[in-house]
């Protein structure tokens, strides 16, 4: 599968050809991936307390399990060409799994690991998703490689930034309340 061939679906060049890939790409990765995007980004902005946040919490975590599964399943089929986007994967399940588990057992700093963990591996999936497509979008395809590496983090560098300029107590308020 790695022969150069490839399928054009909506202007985004994806590297195969066979039908197993495409189909695990089409209907179930990508499908899986903006969900993530999605639910994770009204979670972040949602009401910290019970309700809307958790249930979204607990649907990123899940929805998150099934994207690496799937990230899992695709780097295994194209190996050579996708072992680091496996890595990202793993990494960003790691790091939603450790905030999961802070929150549920009630760690030492159990809040700071909870927003550490799951803001991580939000953003390692958008590292994954710029890494691998970045090339392929507007604006992007411009900028050098490594800046794929480097834009997804730039809110959480902000945000430490402006904390630290603030000072401990500053909170950013809720976005979205329910």
């Amino acid at each position: 599968m790695t022969g150069g061939e490839t399928t054009i679906v909506a202007g985004i060049e994806i590297p195969s050809t066979d039908a197993f890939f495409l189909a695990v790409v089409l209907g179930l990765h990508i499908p899986l991936g903006l969900a993530c995007v999605a639910i994770g980004a009204i979670a972040m902005l949602s009401e910290k307390r019970r309700g809307r946040h958790s249930r979204l919490g607990t649907t990123y975590f899940w929805s998150l399990l099934a994207l690496v599964a799937s990230a899992t399943l695709l780097s295994l089929m194209r190996w050579a060409e996708n072992y680091h986007l496996f890595v990202l994967g793993v990494l960003s399940f790691t790091c939603a799994w450790i905030g999961r588990t802070a929150l549920r057992r009630r760690w030492w700093y159990w809040v700071r690991l909870h927003i550490a963990g799951m803001g991580l591996s939000y953003i390692l999936v958008l590292v994954a998703f710029y890494v691998d497509n970045g090339r392929q979008l507007p604006l992007w395809k411009d900028l050098p490689h490594f800046m794929y590496w480097l834009i997804p983090r730039w809110p959480l560098v902000f945000r430490l930034s402006f904390a630290r300029f603030c000072g401990r107590r500053w909170h950013p308020p809720a976005m979205i309340s329910t």
